[in-house]
């Protein structure tokens, strides 16, 4: 099951198992690489419900952590490089390089790592928003680095909140 919600990056779609939270991906929405069953739209499912109201209380500046059941599906390392992406602090970013040797990972590691970034399902919720390059660039956001860059300017200390 799923719904959409308009957001300041454009529309968000939310999808469900309906007992977590398994994809959350930006429009174009033919374009996501998401594994996850789609379904029938649900605007009214709990989870999803709360997922939304999550998500735009995130956008009025008014929610830096979300609280919600997830259950992405991926490979065992994904799902190790996912988790540490929700370790990463609202507000602050971290590099490919950084998540790999949190891992325990040599420092060559920093490209699998952008890979799993790469495929997390569950845009914003899991903030991969919120990983850079090592030279301090943005680089590779699936919703684009525009986006990538409004969000980040949105979680920066003092910034006004964007819905």
């Amino acid at each position: 099951m799923w719904t959409v919600i308009e957001s300041p990056v454009g529309d968000l779609r939310i999808v469900s198992d309906g007992e977590a939270v398994t994809a959350a991906y930006f429009a174009p929405f033919e374009l996501a690489k998401v594994s996850a069953p789609l379904g029938e739209r649900d605007d009214d499912h709990p989870v999803l419900v709360e997922a939304a109201r999550q998500l735009r209380a995130y956008f009025a500046g008014e929610l830096r952590e979300f609280d919600l059941p997830l259950a992405p599906v991926g490979t065992a390392y994904q799902q190790r490089v996912w988790e540490a992406l929700r370790e990463i602090p609202y507000g602050e970013t971290t590099t490919y390089g950084e998540i790999a040797a949190r891992l325990g990972q040599p420092t060559g590691a920093a490209r699998a790592v952008g890979l799993a970034n790469g495929r997390n399902p569950i845009a914003l919720i899991v903030p991969c928003h919120r990983v850079i390059g090592a030279n301090g660039r943005l680089v590779g956001y699936a919703g684009g680095l525009e986006r990538k860059q409004v969000l980040l300017d949105l979680e920066r200390p003092g910034d006004s909140a964007l819905f």
